[in-house]
């Protein structure tokens, strides 16, 4: 069974010092928050939700992310919303890493639990509830979806990690891996939502370099990354935000296994004017 990162949230002592641990960045080509980062004083609020905060880690914002935002969202028991999405636009990927979470999606109820997956077009009728006794937590990726004339929008999708195979990435042995909850040819789909696993040891071996814009929250493990020209040290519970063309390798750093949660736009034209 999967364990994930999540914000540990509190405060730092006044003993500790702005130097412990891993610094964030922040750059033209790519951000990182470490986990430290993410305590109760960053912490948000959002209208029409109870007994829930969240750490919002990207959002559209000049010199940032430009295509998505992504939260990791923290929900009592006993509260969650009858109205999560207030933007008839904006489609969204849930994927759930501590608790149980009771979806309710145009009038059926699903029970997600830590690597539930769920997929909600946009202008798709859902609700969202902590009827367990523990709290919960899920990372929210939200995109306004780019309607293509001729192509159907795609359906809502519910499913567990457990039942998505890793395909090996090729010429990896399977040091390499990929989840993909949506098929990469379906062009109904303007976004990727995935989990890629390296197992110790396991690397990306050449600065990739594309016009996919990524966010990358690390669920397990720790690697070191190249970001632009830069290599920094990553651990589970950071986020990076890497620009389109930033480019970026890896090497899993062990002993255990380096998972990730990634965003990634695909399958739509470069937009010509804003």
């Amino acid at each position: 069974m999967s364990t994930f990162a999540t914000p540990p949230g509190g405060l730092p002592p006044q003993t500790h010092l702005t130097t412990n641990g891993a610094p964030a960045r922040f750059t033209q080509a790519y951000a990182v928050l470490p986990r430290a980062t993410m305590t109760d004083i960053v912490s948000s609020l959002l209208p029409l939700w109870e007994g829930t905060r969240l750490w919002v880690l990207a959002r559209p914002l000049s010199g940032f992310a430009e295509t998505f935002s992504q939260y990791v969202v923290e929900v009592a028991a006993g509260g969650g919303s009858q109205r999560p999405e207030e933007d008839p636009r904006a489609e969204a990927v849930l994927f759930v890493t501590t608790g149980t979470l009771t979806l309710t999606l145009d009038g059926s109820d699903h029970e997600l639990t830590p690597g539930g997956y769920a997929y909600l077009p946009a202008g798709a009728s859902w609700r969202l509830r902590n009827d367990g006794g523990a709290t919960a937590t899920f990372h929210w990726v939200r995109k306004a979806y780019e309607e293509v004339e001729g192509v159907a929008a795609p359906e809502a999708l519910v499913t567990h990690e457990s039942a998505v195979e890793a395909v090996a990435m090729p010429g990896t042995d399977g040091a390499w891996r990929t989840q993909r909850f949506v098929d990469p040819t379906d062009l109904r789909h303007d976004m990727h939502v995935n989990i890629v696993t390296f197992e110790p040891g396991g690397a990306i071996t050449f600065p990739e370099t594309h016009v996919m814009e990524h966010g990358l929250y690390v669920l397990e493990g720790k690697a070191v990354y190249l970001l632009n020209e830069d290599w920094v040290e990553v651990g589970a519970g950071d986020f990076l935000w890497l620009r389109a063309f930033c480019p970026q390798a890896c090497y899993a750093g062990g002993p255990g296994r380096f998972r990730y949660l990634l965003y990634k736009d695909v399958n739509r034209h470069a937009r010509l004017r804003w």
